[in-house]
């Protein structure tokens, strides 16, 4: 009987760690240190609730050192309030409408979530999105997956 409780409560252990790690991708990149000023704009944008929903999504996500090579001061001007139209704009044309890993890109064109196509190309030396380098792929999420890119990437 002590075994069956021991391999009971071993099961349901096992059940929750894999729950945990079924992070949806805002939840990867919430727990980035890479990205929290695309966490900041997200929240900013309103965009949590909507990018932790079923999707799928494919996420190009800019890192900290992507936002900082913007112009001075494009940044806070996107964060305000009365620029969320084009934060939501700008942001949106990050995210593809369905999960695509990194080997299944190809080169062409991809409608974002804004609708406008992005431009991607793969080849032996990677993938680019609009020219964007995608340095880090596959984090893969419950909802979609989250390729990282080098440059802020804008419509």
């Amino acid at each position: 009987m002590k075994l069956r409780s021991l391999l009971a409560t071993l099961a349901l252990c096992t059940g929750l760690v894999s729950l945990a790690s079924a992070k949806t991708v805002v939840e990867i990149a919430i727990g980035s240190p890479d990205h929290t000023t695309l966490v900041a704009a997200v929240k900013a944008a309103g965009l949590v609730e909507t990018l932790s929903g079923p999707g799928p999504f494919t996420i190009f996500a800019p890192t900290n050192a992507a936002f900082a090579k913007l112009p001075a001061g494009t940044v806070e001007s996107l964060l305000k309030p009365e620029n969320k139209a084009k934060l939501v704009a700008v942001l949106t044309y990050h995210v593809v409408p369905a999960k695509v890993m990194a080997a299944d890109v190809k080169t062409g064109e991809a409608p974002s979530v804004n609708g406008k196509k992005l431009t991607l190309k793969a080849d032996k030396s990677g993938v680019t999105v609009n020219g964007a380098k995608v340095v880090a792929a596959d984090l893969v999420g419950s909802n979609g997956v989250v390729h990282v890119v080098d440059t802020v990437i804008l419509p």
